[in-house]
């Protein structure tokens, strides 16, 4: 499993999108928003947790905490080495909770109740990844990108959120600041993928020649099958 981490409005979802289209051998699972955008008793989570954060940001950091980790202990029994998951419980914690609570969003005990649920559920059950891809893009590109996708629940995102969660998946995959032990040996690709790439093919070309090489020098147990399914240009 390799996981594609990145900034609200990155682009993660276009980018694995258009590799499931250009590379059939890689398996593609994109982030299950559905989870958090359901409408329960004619609320969203997630658009409770944008417009009043202080409210909901425990009960959604919990939930999508739950949620990531069941997919993840999923994912670790499938023999597919090539798959590219969208976001996960490192992400989770080490970016969205941990800013909220930084931010004032979570108080002390909620920070201390979803830290001892994220100690109790990941270390030792959940398998690290094989490898991080880390779509880094400026968070003003973020903020535009945000602006035209116009997804429902969205329209409350400030610049100076992505900002701060734009520092968080730095501290979290380039400096490794204060996380796991068994996260540290993780290989991480960061691309920049602040430049348009979806109309642009040769960009998006030579980015899906970085994932795949990537893939290709990170296999714990390479086989004869997975070096010849990479698609080498």
């Amino acid at each position: 499993m390799y996981i594609v981490e990145g900034n609200i409005g990155a682009g993660k979802s276009t980018f694995l999108s258009l590799v499931a289209q250009a590379a059939p051998h890689i398996s593609v699972v994109l982030e299950p928003l559905h989870h958090w955008q359901r409408q329960l008793h004619g609320q969203s989570l997630l658009t409770n947790f944008i417009h009043n954060p202080r409210r909901w940001s425990y009960t959604m950091e919990t939930l999508t905490m739950m949620c990531r980790v069941k997919d993840h202990l999923q994912e670790q029994t499938l023999p597919e080495h090539n798959r590219l998951f969208e976001r996960s419980i490192y992400s989770g914690h080490y970016c969205f909770a941990l800013n909220g609570y930084e931010s004032g969003f979570m108080s002390d005990i909620e920070w201390n109740m979803y830290s001892q649920w994220f100690e109790f559920l990941i270390p030792g059950k959940c398998r690290p990844p094989h490898g991080f891809i880390y779509l880094k893009v400026d968070p003003n590109v973020s903020y535009e990108r945000i602006a035209k996708r116009q997804r429902p629940g969205e329209e409350d995102i400030t610049l100076a959120y992505l900002q701060a969660l734009d520092r968080k998946h730095d501290d979290f995959l380039i400096h490794k600041k204060n996380i796991l032990p068994e996260l540290m040996p993780v290989p991480v690709l960061t691309l920049d993928i602040s430049a348009e790439f979806e109309k642009d093919a040769q960009h998006f070309e030579q980015l899906l020649f970085k994932v795949e090489e990537f893939i290709f020098s990170t296999q714990r147990v390479p086989t004869a099958s997975q070096h010849s399914s990479l698609h080498v240009r």
